[in-house]
């Protein structure tokens, strides 16, 4: 596990834009939190790791917004208003979960029991000043992008401080 001291939306969006590159545009993140706690800031770090410029909003509505960027398949998959996690499976959810592509989840507690297993699971919480993120790996690949967010992240690190925890 590893948390990280997050002190303004610019330390969300470069955390968001490092674990983006560690994931190399496939895996899937779950981000967990209350409302307001970042979930779609850190999301837009990750989009923009892969070269997306625009907007990025929650789909809370839709459910998924897609995002196609350099030949790589990313969904932003936001289920707080999902009322069955069987309605994932109405708009495709199972096509979407494809081991090639990268779906960032929020609220996947909303899903349980249809989502897949997490390769990482953040959780996001309100601190003073700004935001904590807990991260927590489920694979080898979480594992993977864990241990290279640990070597990016030294002691000289001006955006983000983060603390070690053992396993």
């Amino acid at each position: 596990m590893m948390r990280v001291r997050l002190d303004n939306e610019d330390c969300q969006v470069a955390l968001g834009r490092r674990l983006g590159r560690a994931l190399g545009g496939h895996g899937r993140v779950y981000l967990e939190g209350e409302l307001g706690a970042g979930k779609t800031t850190l999301t837009r770090g990750v989009l923009r790791a892969h070269g997306h410029e625009g907007a990025v909003k929650s789909p809370t509505y839709t459910l998924v917004e897609p995002y196609e960027i350099g030949g790589k398949r990313l969904y932003h998959f936001d289920l707080y208003r999902l009322g069955d996690p069987e309605e994932l499976e109405f708009i495709g959810g199972r096509d979407l979960f494809a081991d090639d592509a990268l779906c960032i989840v929020e609220w996947p507690s909303r899903g349980a029991g249809w989502l897949p297993e997490p390769d990482l699971c953040i959780t996001l919480s309100l601190s003073d000043p700004g935001r904590t993120a807990s991260l927590e790996a489920f694979s080898d690949l979480g594992r993977s992008v864990l241990m290279t967010l640990s070597q990016e992240m030294g002691e000289d690190d001006e955006i983000i401080e983060q603390e070690r925890e053992k396993q």
